[in-house]
């Protein structure tokens, strides 16, 4: 069995300074100190904005590639303006004679981001060289 005593005239001391004390000491700066787990979650805090710039960059990067290889592309073109009662399929005899004018029509379609196969007089098209 095990007894308790309780002194009601008890009170236990909060801190051994006074307040008075207190007040003329200098205040003392306290180090930061991390710990490692503290340390990792920081670095990777910090290394975010890296990462998403990096990715950002790689991403990015594909455009370039895309338009250096348009510039090849785009060097064989030659433009041609439609003349009234032209169709594609006369363009496209006309620009390449040995090669299957349905391919040279889809190639003018594809270039010129034409919905379908219909054209205006005076509208101006791009058109592969032949070669």
């Amino acid at each position: 069995m095990s007894a308790v005593i309780v002194n009601p005239g008890y009170s236990p001391q909060a801190s051994l300074r006074t307040p008075e004390a207190d007040a003329g000491s200098p205040v003392r700066a306290v180090r930061l100190r991390l710990t490692r787990r503290g340390r990792v979650v920081f670095t990777t805090l910090a290394a975010i904005p890296l990462a998403v710039w990096v990715l950002v960059a790689v991403l990015s990067a594909g455009g370039a590639a895309a338009d250096a290889e348009g510039a090849a592309v785009g060097a064989g073109l030659a433009y041609v303006t439609v003349d009234a009662g032209a169709s594609l399929w006369e363009i496209a005899t006309a620009v390449d004679p040995s090669a299957d004018p349905r391919v040279v029509i889809d190639e003018i379609v594809r270039l010129n981001g034409l919905d379908d196969a219909v054209i205006e007089p005076g509208q101006r098209l791009a058109v592969p060289n032949a070669g």
